[in-house]
């Protein structure tokens, strides 16, 4: 008889489905277009400036004022469309292309609940989310637990997507920077409209796996303690381009041409070394630790073909309180093909954003008795702590 590791299996679907959509050249590789130019080096400029700032938690979220439009109701809730001007300053927006300058955002909620005994969660697009549809449909299960869902359309995806860009592949690694301080800028600013004006008291923030970069980043920054829950995320995009499956993705030769028409001719380790250095400024462990880590709940994959395990861990152990859950599966079965990490997903939620944090310490002392019900439901916890050496399933 023979046997079947099932964990390699969820492995070789991440490559195997890797291979499908980056190497059969059935679109373009990300960063054809090369650096970016001068855009990358005031984006590294600004991003580095940033981080002084950042410790002394001093950058202020600007309000959003969204122009709502109601797509639909039923007696029991609504969906609304928003749009609104990016509250970046007026040096990002002048690198932004003219079609990201206007932000959209859906927001899914219940009716006749006041906002006072209601949650809402801002879901963040991972690579290739280019629509609301998928997050709208993680956040139909909440409502009956009275969570509203928040979803924003990122800059240079749908509608906000240049017209020479083609799917998610961008042309530039200077607009990786900029997708993720727009809407970092721009989750921050809704997060502050939802508090101030809309008068909710309970936030969250989540995102699949680039989205749950952003919104590791936007936990960290937030000013008060918001719920956090990157899903199948990197510590970096550092791992994501250039150790896992979107390594096979990046144009390294138009790289490469562009830096040696500037300097002398570098091998292709030396360029990849150059991507490293750039792309380490989105270190999710260089960000203050949030204000309540006790909050954030990080949930990974077992067989993580994108994803390699050491980078979630660094994560953990980065923010000291938070909490890692193991979803078994990979990057792609997890997300597309596996029903209970959805469940994972929603049952997070749930935990993070409907308790007070008064009760935080009760409900970790819950979450390790039911540590049985999510082994049979093929979820593994490791709470986390970094004078605990855990290690991942």
């Amino acid at each position: 008889m023979v046997t079947v590791n099932l964990g390699i299996l969820h492995y070789v679907l991440d490559h195997v489905y890797g291979a499908f959509m980056h190497r059969t050249k059935i679109s373009p590789p990300f960063f054809s277009g090369g650096w970016g130019g001068k855009r990358l080096d005031m984006l590294e400029r600004m991003i580095k400036q940033l981080f002084p700032e950042v410790e002394g938690q001093n950058w202020p979220p600007s309000l959003i004022q969204p122009i709502w439009r109601t797509v639909w109701e039923t007696k029991t809730a609504c969906l609304r469309e928003g749009t609104f001007r990016t509250p970046c300053n007026e040096q990002l927006i002048g690198a932004l292309p003219p079609e990201s300058h206007h932000g959209r955002v859906a927001f899914l909620s219940p009716k006749c609940v006041p906002p006072q005994k209601m949650a809402c969660v801002v879901h963040l697009a991972g690579t290739g989310d280019h629509t609301f549809e998928r997050r709208l449909r993680l956040g139909g299960p909440l409502l009956k637990e009275n969570i509203a869902t928040m979803v924003l359309e990122s800059p240079f995806y749908g509608q906000r997507r240049p017209v020479l860009q083609r799917g998610a592949k961008l042309l530039c690694v200077s607009d990786l920077l900029l997708l993720g301080r727009a809407t970092i800028e721009e989750t921050r600013g809704l997060l502050h409209w939802l508090e101030s004006e809309a008068g909710f008291g309970k936030m969250g923030v989540c995102g699949l796996s680039m989205g749950g970069v952003h919104a590791a980043m936007v936990g960290s920054l937030h000013p008060t303690p918001i719920a956090t829950l990157p899903f199948l995320s990197p510590h970096s995009a550092v791992v994501a381009f250039c150790e896992g499956i979107l390594k096979h993705a990046t144009a390294w030769e138009a790289l490469r041409e562009e830096l040696a028409a500037k300097e002398a001719a570098l091998t292709l380790e030396e360029v990849r070394e150059r991507l490293r250095n750039v792309l380490s400024l989105t270190d999710v462990t260089r960000f203050p630790i949030p204000k309540n880590p006790n909050a954030v709940i990080f949930v990974a994959a077992t067989d993580d073909g994108y994803i390699p395990k050491h980078s979630v861990l660094e994560l953990q152990k980065a923010w000291p309180g938070s909490e890692v859950r193991w979803v078994t599966g990979g990057h792609v079965s997890s997300f597309l093909l596996h029903n209970e990490a959805h469940s994972a997903w929603c049952q997070t939620l749930q935990q993070s954003v409907c308790f007070p944090r008064s009760e935080k310490v009760r409900i970790a002392e819950e979450l390790l008795d039911l540590r049985s019900v999510f082994m049979s439901r093929g979820l593994q916890s490791s709470a986390g702590r970094c004078n605990r050496d855990e290690t991942a399933p």
